[in-house]
């Protein structure tokens, strides 16, 4: 498995027209998309969903640098992702270092990414704080809290905010690094809410650094490709009760349209069945 040698067509680095050496502090002022049941309680301004200014600057003055520097980039889809609104970008998950790399991609098309970050991580101090003021949302794993984090994910839709979502929960374990069977948290969200679903895929994450490792490969440097799509069309579930079949129903058009996004950027052909770890561990 390698990384495809050709440039993925209309993948360019930074597509939606703005060079990607620089990132607006404030989004272009770009109409919203129009108000979906859910997501038309409140007005939504420019920096709905942002950190303060301060907080903003410096991670994008950490970040931005970094990326550049370790990373090539291979970026497509950018004219797919609204500048305004609450939406959900639903990602595939090869790296612990894909969020951030993914932040960049996002930051210099118009928006600022919404983590779901370990609670943990919230009580270090100093990085806490920092963390918090990122406007991350802290997860409780294994408790009862742990549903808190969907509870405050929704209310910053609500409110305008682009949140960043992991759909398999977790790093894939297909062999062939394919996305996995979805959690059906993300389509329980889309459908709540109304917002857009705008899917993502990435490669060469896995690469840079790769699963179960705690220091990336500098060399050789790896090529980030990052390809957006058009919002996953989940029309046909609205209005109907969230039954876990219809939850997992549009679950599976979420996850089925990330893959597709990956099999352009690897040109090669997704399994036509996802890689499901309880089905792994059951035999």
């Amino acid at each position: 498995m390698t990384h495809p040698s050709e440039p993925v067509p209309g993948a360019e680095e930074r597509s939606s027209g703005v060079p990607a050496e620089t990132a607006p502090a404030d989004p272009p002022a770009v109409p919203a998309a129009p108000a979906t049941r859910g997501n038309s309680a409140r007005p939504v301004g420019r920096r709905a969903g942002r950190p303060p200014r301060f907080w903003e600057y410096l991670i994008a003055a950490i970040v931005k640098p970094l990326s550049r520097l370790l990373m090539r980039h291979r970026w497509g889809g950018g004219e797919n992702l609204p500048r305004t609104g609450g939406v959900i970008l639903a990602v595939n998950h090869l790296s612990w270092s894909d969020p951030v790399l993914l932040s960049h991609y996002l930051y210099n098309n118009g928006r600022w990414p919404t983590i779901l970050a370990k609670a943990g991580l919230f009580r270090i101090p100093v990085l806490g704080h920092a963390i918090a003021q990122w406007q991350a949302i802290p997860v409780e794993r294994g408790s009862t809290e742990a549903t808190q984090s969907l509870k405050t994910a929704e209310e910053r839709l609500r409110n305008g905010a682009a949140i960043l979502f992991y759909p398999e929960g977790t790093i894939t374990r297909d062999p062939a690094k394919w996305p996995m069977a979805g959690k059906t948290g993300v389509a329980r969200l889309a459908l709540a809410t109304g917002v857009p679903v705008i899917p993502i895929a990435h490669w060469g994450a896995q690469d840079f650094l790769p699963y179960g490792e705690t220091k990336p490969r500098l060399f050789p440097r790896t090529t980030f490709h990052v390809l957006a799509g058009p919002p996953v069309d989940l029309s046909k579930y609205a209005g109907k009760p969230m039954r876990a079949s219809v939850l997992r129903e549009a679950t599976a058009d979420i996850m089925a349209a990330i893959t597709d996004l990956l099999a352009q950027i690897r040109d090669e052909k997704a399994p036509e069945t996802p890689y499901d770890p309880r089905d792994a561990a059951g035999r």
